[in-house]
């Protein structure tokens, strides 16, 4: 019992040293820290890998990438000469840091308007948000690949390429982007798309995925293990459905023609049939309209 009693004290005692430390230190560690790097033309990829902060990300009239932060922890802008990774890191002290009173923690990146490349956003958690300029002038990618692991992200006003997006556990709104190609893969979070023009191939395992489409221009794939899906589309979709159903339902409010639907399939056209829709749904729900 005794020796219970002195470890506990050795570590209540090693707790105040630190915290006390830091929170005297506070708001020199709390000063605005901001980093840059060139962006040239042999810069192919923007990596941001940040976790438990807010961030934005703000395209402007510039040539090179700044990150400015107002946290403790070290913000890190590293240039490897074809990408510029900018990410926070912790400390391993961080979780003694218990005060309730932190300030809110931001970051924000600005780069070049006109960077038209590849771009990579990990976010562990916190919030991110990222647009162009407006829907008629959207900031213009090669690739952009996102992983959400427990956060929130706001996109908004983006045309790429290819789009890569992968859901953990979290929030996601996107609102006006054009994609070449897009798939989307949501684990357990829900992802909100409004405004959508490309290809969909989407895997849900379980969560909740809504699309609204403005031009149906190419095929759509989706899979459902355990979810829901609302897949919303424009009144004059061309398009042949293919669905199968193990233990969901898939519903439609477009009349379709050639239609033919048992308990575990619906096959049918919509208009002159062009793009095919394929729905696979093991347990859960697609709903389109």
């Amino acid at each position: 019992m005794k020796r219970i009693l002195i470890l506990l004290l050795v570590i209540t005692g090693l707790y105040i040293v630190f915290n006390q430390g830091f929170q005297m230190d506070w708001f020199k560690a709390s000063e605005t820290k901001n980093t840059q790097a060139a962006i040239t033309t042999d810069t192919d990829l923007i990596e941001i890998n940040v976790s438990s902060v807010s961030t934005t990300i703000i395209p402007e009239d510039r040539d090179d990438l700044e990150a400015v932060y107002n946290g403790k922890e070290k913000l890190s802008v590293n240039d490897s000469g074809n990408k510029v990774e900018v990410s926070i890191k912790n400390k391993w002290f961080d979780w003694f840091n218990w005060a309730p009173f932190s300030k809110k923690k931001e970051l924000k990146i600005y780069i070049p308007k006109n960077y038209d490349r590849n771009m990579s956003i990990d976010l562990g958690s916190g919030n991110l948000h990222f647009s162009g300029s407006s829907k008629n002038k959207p900031l213009k990618l090669n690739e952009l690949t996102v992983d959400i692991g427990s956060g929130n992200l706001n996109l908004s006003n983006l045309a790429v390429n290819h789009f890569e997006h992968d859901v953990s556990s979290g929030n996601v709104n996107i609102n006006s982007l054009k994609a070449d190609s897009g798939t989307f893969d949501v684990s357990s979070g829900n992802l909100e798309i409004k405004h959508y023009t490309g290809p969909i191939e989407a895997d849900i395992s379980s969560g909740r995925l809504s699309i609204q489409v403005d031009q149906l221009v190419d095929s759509i794939t989706i899979d459902v293990s355990s979810g829901d899906v609302t897949l919303d589309l424009p009144n004059d979709a061309d398009f042949t459905m293919n669905g199968d159903v193990s233990s969901g339902n898939i519903s439609s409010t477009f009349p379709l023609t050639s239609k033919d639907q048992s308990k575990h399939s619906i096959q049918g056209k919509h208009g002159s049939g062009k793009f095919p829709i394929n729905l696979d749904v093991s347990s859960g729900n697609i709903r389109i309209h």
